[in-house]
């Protein structure tokens, strides 16, 4: 059952319909600052996972990127 919120006028319809708008969506947002940390974090708890240790200073160019961003987090106080 539809609500009476949920009801389009018809007119509005129409102009979603007009293929002038064909393609048009709406403009993804912005991750935030606390989005990009849990995305860094879990990055990082999967390196862990595939390498069974922290990354280190000395490694590949991903080590190294997944050795930065563990440390910054431990220096928010967000790792132990």
């Amino acid at each position: 059952m539809r609500s009476k919120l949920m009801e389009w006028p018809k007119e509005l319809l129409e102009l979603f319909d007009d293929p002038l708008l064909d393609g048009v969506r709406p403009k993804p947002t912005t991750p935030t600052a606390n989005d990009r940390m849990h995305q860094k974090m879990a990055e990082v708890n999967e390196w862990i996972q595939q390498h069974g240790r922290e990354p280190q200073k000395t490694g590949s160019l991903k080590e190294k990127m997944m050795f930065a961003a563990l440390t910054a987090l431990k220096n928010k106080g967000l790792w132990t």
